[in-house]
């Protein structure tokens, strides 16, 4: 049974976890079956307070619990400069192609972990596929945009809501079209 408007936050670990009664590891409870939705209500450290969709509470090692993603932004929010997914999508797969091909170097011997670590060093991709709904990290505007195949909207940003108009129209790293060196 779910509790009305229970909307999970994080999800327990693959193998399940441990839960306490309270922040202290003498008070153990009842432990977490795996992958249970919960909503985190409070950190105290490394703890964190849960609310399980029945209603139940227990306190765990926060430090476990997996991030589940949260809506996408409202339709009627403004567009951004990003109208059309495939750029990125086309960024995405060179990313990763580069990645690719400096992990199967490394596999095979022909790089070391110094050289691996300096090819790699200012790559970055981020890409979540969930039916028709798609996540990408956008590494010029360093932003995840969402998208529902027919428009990209700003979903999260690296920058303060302060940031100076036109910032991230020009790559600001190297590798930041999705490439790395």
């Amino acid at each position: 049974m779910t509790t009305p408007a229970f909307r999970p936050t994080h999800v327990v670990p693959q193998q399940g976890m441990p839960a306490w009664e309270a922040p202290d590891p003498a008070r153990p409870t009842v432990p977490l079956d795996p992958l249970l939705p919960v909503r985190l209500l409070e950190r105290r450290g490394d703890w964190g307070h849960v609310l399980c969709a029945n209603g139940w509470q227990a306190w765990v090692d926060g430090r476990y619990l997996i991030a589940v993603p949260q809506d996408p932004p409202a339709a009627d929010d403004p567009p951004t400069t990003v109208a059309d997914p495939r750029p990125l999508l086309a960024r995405a797969e060179e990313a990763l192609a580069h990645y690719r091909a400096a992990v199967e170097e490394l596999a095979g011997g022909a790089m070391d972990g110094e050289s691996f670590r300096r090819r790699t060093r200012d790559l970055r991709i981020g890409l979540v596929v969930d039916g028709e709904s798609v996540w990408l990290y956008d590494t010029a505007q360093e932003r995840w945009v969402y998208g529902d195949g027919t428009r990209l909207s700003t979903y999260a940003t690296d920058h303060a809501p302060d940031a100076a108009p036109g910032r991230g129209d020009a790559p600001t790293r190297a590798g930041a079209a999705g490439g790395g060196s």
